[in-house]
């Protein structure tokens, strides 16, 4: 099975690819998909909204091609927090919107995950640091080069919901078990 994590940002949305065979995890790519610099943010030039619409529209093309190139069969995208930049919250909604559109344009359920879940699952501790968080991803995909802190972050996610999958199958194999 080929999983897709996808961390979601307006300026930097960052995506990680894995194979899963049984417990054997694999790295296959990651990256960050950059939407136009000083587009569409608040106290830019040019900030209005078509701008950030042109900003979303980037980030579609260039994740639907990452979908079309590596042709994952399941995804997963971490969930937003707020913070006290209501602004900057409902762009990061908005970017969260598109990570979830392009995989579901592809026909695959979308998983979701807090922040705190994804590194309990990497990491073992639900407050770890990118730091913590992009060791134990090497650890776990020995060799891996990694594109940045986002892609770090995405393929945490998809790392996270390889687990969850693996965990929901066995349960289901344990109830057709006990029916059966």
């Amino acid at each position: 099975m080929r999983v897709l994590g996808i961390d979601p940002g307006l300026r930097n949305l960052g995506w990680g690819i894995i194979d899963v065979a049984g417990s054997k995890l694999s790295h296959v790519a990651n990256g960050i998909c950059h939407s136009a610099p000083g587009v569409g943010l608040e106290g830019s030039p040019g900030g209005d909204s078509g701008d950030l619409a042109r900003r979303l529209l980037s980030l579609h093309a260039q994740l639907t091609d990452v979908l079309r190139q590596y042709a994952p069969d399941a995804a997963a995208v971490e969930n937003t927090f707020v913070n006290k930049d209501a602004v900057a919250t409902l762009k990061l909604g908005q970017a969260r919107g598109i990570a979830l559109l392009v995989p579901a344009q592809f026909g695959l359920t979308v998983g979701e995950y807090a922040p705190n879940a994804v590194k309990k699952t990497v990491v073992g501790v639900g407050h770890a640091d990118k730091g913590q968080v992009d060791h134990m991803v090497r650890v776990q995909l020995p060799g891996v080069k990694i594109a940045g802190p986002d892609a770090a972050d995405a393929l945490a996610i998809a790392i996270c919901h390889a687990h969850h999958l693996q965990s929901a199958g066995r349960l289901q194999a344990a109830m057709k078990r006990a029916v059966g």
